[in-house]
């Protein structure tokens, strides 16, 4: 696996672009999830955690990309779109563990002890209903054989 490269200049690269598109990596977990335009622009504009409302509302539609970038053959987006859900899952669970986002004390450099309801905060929930989503997406048999695909030609 060829790790994703912080390298290269984003701002400047199209990944829709036929060129472009074979420096594409996918990386670890959420890499590059920020960077690879336009799928991060486009995405994004959706992406929100804030409530179970704004999370429903939120991987649903970007589910909605990803089986458009499926029917579309368009790996790149699809990964793009599982790397906004798990970063909707992630983000959301950070705050339902630490309320203010940190999970170290500056000073001491210690965990900071994790919120009573980690488990049932809005937060909590809005990461479970990322989750759902992003499990749907990463497991999706088109996905994962595409994914496969894209692996042993990186």
């Amino acid at each position: 696996m060829k790790e994703f490269d912080y390298e290269l200049d984003y701002k400047s690269l199209d990944f829709t672009d036929a060129e472009t598109r074979k420096l594409y990596r996918i990386g670890r977990g959420e890499q590059g999830v920020l960077l690879v335009r336009p799928y991060t622009d486009d995405i994004c504009a959706h992406w929100r955690f804030v409530n179970e409302t704004a999370a429903r509302k939120s991987s649903a539609k970007i589910y909605e990309m990803f089986l458009g970038f499926k029917t579309k053959g368009d790996f790149i987006g699809m990964d793009m779109a599982r790397k906004f859900l798990e970063m909707g899952f992630t983000r959301a669970r950070r705050y339902a563990n630490h309320s203010s986002g940190r999970k170290y004390d500056k000073t001491s450099g210690k965990v900071r002890p994790q919120e009573e309801d980690w488990r049932t905060s809005t937060k909590a929930k809005s990461a479970a209903i990322f989750k759902k989503v992003r499990d749907a997406a990463a497991y999706d048999p088109t996905y994962k054989e595409m994914r496969k695909e894209w692996r042993a030609n990186e």
